[in-house]
């Protein structure tokens, strides 16, 4: 099977994956506010792990199990507290929480550059983990879930990059930021842009949560933010010299090659709603 999928093109192994994946992420976001936090809590988990790994290849050592369990409590208190079983004061345990990493290197003696290693474990709880804490808060963004405003961004942003795919793919020239990334240009940007405001649009009709001018709003964010999203990790596995994260999605790479975008727009697009509302 792996072999089959290997002697495909980059596309084809993109539609399929997509065709097996879109379905599951849509049904446990729509079916229950307990599916939707087992989704995120899942794939915040196994991007933070992925992260990780790529900073190990450097021969940094953060602590990948310890900074990733920070993190799954991070989501699920988020959760626990935006749907009303604890209260908000639960938000403190994250202090000591987080306050052990200091503690556990302590005791790491053959770590040659400690502080180093807790600044990657912080850094991993608040590039991976905190956007999907936010995911979590978008949902109940009225205090009560509501699947369309994390599944329309989803969709926005799945839109932004099909758009800037196909366009870069037929039309791409002049290039966006060819120091870090030397395939995205402004002509894929712009098919990105336009695919996203057709998104807009339909959910604007139909996913009724928002009114039509936020999910433009939304929409334009996903394009910026979400490609300064894609740009930044791309900036990391250059880095660290490899392609792409992990091979987990045939044809997207890791989770955090899919979900790179998303990592960068969802506190602009909740700080957004937050005001505008």
């Amino acid at each position: 099977m792996n072999t089959k999928l290997q002697s495909m093109s980059n596309l084809q192994q993109r539609v399929i994956a997509a065709v097996i994946a879109v379905p599951f992420l849509i049904f446990c976001m729509v079916f229950s506010d307990w599916t939707f936090y087992g989704l995120f809590a899942l794939i915040a988990i196994l991007a933070q792990l992925e992260f990780y790994k790529l900073l190990g290849l450097n021969g940094n050592e953060p602590l990948t199990y310890y900074g990733t369990f920070c993190g799954f409590v991070l989501v699920t208190i988020t959760f626990l507290i935006e749907k009303g079983v604890i209260p908000e004061a639960n938000y403190y345990i994250l202090s000591p929480l987080m306050t052990l990493i200091f503690f556990i290197k302590l005791y790491k003696a053959q770590d040659d550059k400690p502080f180093r290693n807790i600044a990657y474990t912080f850094l991993g709880v608040i590039y991976v983990a905190l956007p999907f804490a936010l995911v979590i808060i978008l949902a109940f963004l009225t205090y009560r879930f509501s699947w369309q405003r994390p599944l329309g961004c989803l969709l926005l942003l799945w839109a932004s990059d099909t758009g800037a795919y196909f366009a870069g793919t037929k039309f791409g020239k002049t290039k966006l930021f060819e120091r870090v990334s030397p395939k995205k240009s402004w002509e894929g940007s712009v098919g990105g842009f336009l695919a996203s405001m057709i998104v807009a649009f339909v959910l604007s009709q139909y996913f009724l949560d928002l009114k039509s001018w936020q999910w433009f709003g939304c929409g334009a964010i996903i394009v910026v933010a979400g490609t300064y999203g894609d740009l930044v990790e791309s900036l990391f596995k250059r880095s660290i010299k490899i392609k792409d994260s992990a091979s987990t999605i045939p044809g997207h790479g890791g989770f955090l090659d899919r979900f790179d975008g998303l990592l960068l727009s969802i506190p602009f697009i909740i700080t957004f709603l937050k005001l505008f509302s």
